[in-house]
């Protein structure tokens, strides 16, 4: 087995910290531990590699998977009870139905196991969803050693800062433990260490470097950073394989990836197509600019109404106010059209970007332009605030400022083409500045 720090990297003090406070196998450790950092610090990877490498019996469980205290506490009872066996060899299921069954199956299991005479860890990943269940629960965890008199370490793994969980009845505090972000010096190491075999160091290294140039000011996700490197290396060093550079063109190697990467910067997070579609596309010789489905949202696909509301939302953001009567009313009369086209000639609309519409104006406008007759109900009213947290609409202000919120559509013109054709919509006659 490899040694522990070459599987671990960038994380030094925190393995030793960890190592002080758990000791020998039969010393009692601290009763809690809990450990808080952003989202793929090296949290969890660290606990289980560590636990793992050291041999030492433990259980791991996820809370998001356990969302009832039932559930929760079998799932330890019974990986503990599976310590020596695999799952085909022992496939008994405890049940446990309160905390108190809990203490008392907890005692037997680690009896009956043979791990009574030392510590035992549970890990609980995830921990922050302890607090959506019941009040007795986390406090009983913390002091799981003193009611069990067994040598027991609970290790709780969080996205959020010890404060918030603290009942405000008070409780044993666990000794707190913070995994700080990685710095691009340790992205840069960590990501180099996956290096495939037949490329060298130093070259998978200056590959890492490009997409961390690219990426890191957007993305600082290491499991999503990681994801990019392995998608898109076949890209970088296909000039490598096709003969027409070698492994220090530099500059050959940066212009053949550069536009792959910024388009895939626009799908980060998103994981709109899955990794055998990109690399099918990036194999083709097609333009980039005709890659279908690689667009921020190309593949969301939105209710019926919510793609009238998005129509009405870049309508209501790229047309004047004074032109919605000429264009949404049928009774209009005679409207003057020599002021309009006189600032139409100076400046288009879409030159400036989007302007701001209240939501009073996005609704006649949505009523006007959908066949059907449409209830101001609250179903439209979610519809618009799902469009805002897919950030196809942004609010701007506050929604409980006086004059009512306000919003700006973000997508283009193009998408909304798109849309529109799949509700039959005739957009461009509602844009005058791009006829």
């Amino acid at each position: 087995m490899l040694p522990l720090e070459n599987v671990v990297l960038c994380r030094e003090s925190q393995v030793s910290s960890l190592m002080a406070l758990f000791g020998e196998r039969h010393h009692f450790s601290f009763p809690s531990i809990f450990i808080y950092g952003h989202k793929a610090s090296g949290k969890t990877y660290v606990m289980k590699t560590l636990l793992k490498t050291s041999e030492l019996p433990h259980v791991i469980v996820n809370c998001v998977e356990c969302f009832t205290s039932r559930i929760l506490l079998e799932q330890i009872l019974n990986q503990l009870n599976c310590l020596h066996y695999s799952e085909d060899e022992y496939t008994s299921h405890i049940a446990c139905d309160s905390f108190n069954d809990f203490v008392r199956l907890f005692k037997k299991v680690t009896q009956e196991r043979g791990v009574d005479d030392q510590t035992v860890y549970i890990v609980l990943d995830k921990a922050e969803y302890l607090r959506e269940m019941e009040a007795n629960l986390l406090p009983a965890f913390l002091r799981l050693q003193e009611l069990t008199n067994r040598n027991v370490t609970v290790i709780f793994l969080s996205q959020i800062v010890w404060e918030k969980f603290r009942p405000n009845t008070g409780c044993f505090e666990p000794f707190v433990m913070y995994f700080p972000d990685y710095s691009i010096g340790h992205l840069q190491k960590i990501l180099s260490h996956d290096h495939p075999p037949e490329y060298s160091a130093d070259f998978y290294a200056a590959y890492i470097n490009i997409l961390l140039g690219v990426f890191y000011t957007v993305c600082r996700d290491l499991k999503e950073l990681r994801h990019l490197a392995a998608l898109n290396f076949s890209k970088y060093c296909e000039p490598v394989v096709k003969g027409e550079a070698n492994e220090r063109d530099t500059r050959k190697l940066w212009r053949n990836i550069e536009p792959h990467l910024k388009k895939a910067m626009q799908t980060v997070y998103l994981r709109e197509i899955s990794s055998s579609q990109w690399e099918k596309l990036q194999q083709d010789d097609t333009e980039m600019g005709q890659l279908k489905g690689l667009s921020a949202h190309a593949h969301i696909e939105l209710p019926y109404y919510s793609k009238f509301i998005l129509i009405a939302a870049y309508l209501a953001s790229y047309n004047p106010t004074r032109t919605d009567k000429r264009f949404f009313l049928k009774h209009h009369g005679k409207i003057k059209k020599t002021n309009f086209m006189k600032k139409h000639e100076k400046t288009s609309n879409h030159l400036l970007g989007p302007k701001p519409f209240p939501l009073d104006r996005l609704l006649a406008i949505l009523y006007s332009i959908v066949d059907s007759r449409v209830a101001p109900t609250s179903n439209i009213f979610s519809q618009i605030t799902s469009l805002v947290t897919l950030q196809l609409l942004t609010l701007v202000g506050h929604e409980d400022q006086l004059d009512g919120p306000k919003y700006k559509c973000t997508v283009s013109l193009d998408f909304v083409r798109a849309i529109a054709r799949t509700v039959n919509f005739d957009i461009i006659k509602y844009l005058y500045d791009f006829l």
